[in-house]
């Protein structure tokens, strides 16, 4: 009598089931781990709302993950979002007063130039407006 083969058998089935796992594991916890992050950044909850949520996804994490995501979830996006922005104007206003204090000119001594150019007559007024404009952007 032959042998008979389970699916189970075959390795290239075998190495399926090890990635899809190992994908599964890595999902959980790039989901637990971003739940937890929310829970830290979210100024709403203060103390001991903070220390429960984080107890209950500690003690119970695919339950607490799962009701946080119920409860809470469409804050977290808000808030992540509220935050990318927080971190885009920062990063806005640093590379502002580095590349103007970097002996860079300000928008106030263009125009001053401008203003002088014109008074001069090197430039006409419509040289000048477009000029200003272009700074003022």
């Amino acid at each position: 009598m032959g042998s008979l083969y389970m699916a189970y058998d075959y390795p290239v089935l075998g190495a399926f089931w090890t990635v899809m796992w190992i994908f599964l594991w890595v999902l959980w916890l790039m989901v637990l781990f971003r739940v937890i992050a929310d829970i830290f950044r979210d100024h709403e909850l203060h103390g001991w709302a903070k220390a429960a949520w984080l107890l209950f996804v500690i003690v119970v994490p695919f339950l607490g993950v799962l009701v946080y995501v119920i409860a809470r979830g469409k804050e977290m996006s808000q808030r992540e979002v509220r935050q990318a922005r927080q971190h885009q104007e920062a990063l806005d206003t640093y590379i502002r007063e580095t590349a103007t204090g970097a002996g860079g000119k300000s928008d106030a001594d263009e125009l001053a130039k401008l203003s002088d150019l014109k008074a001069k007559g090197e430039i006409s007024e419509e040289e000048f407006q477009r000029a200003k404009e272009k700074i003022l952007r």
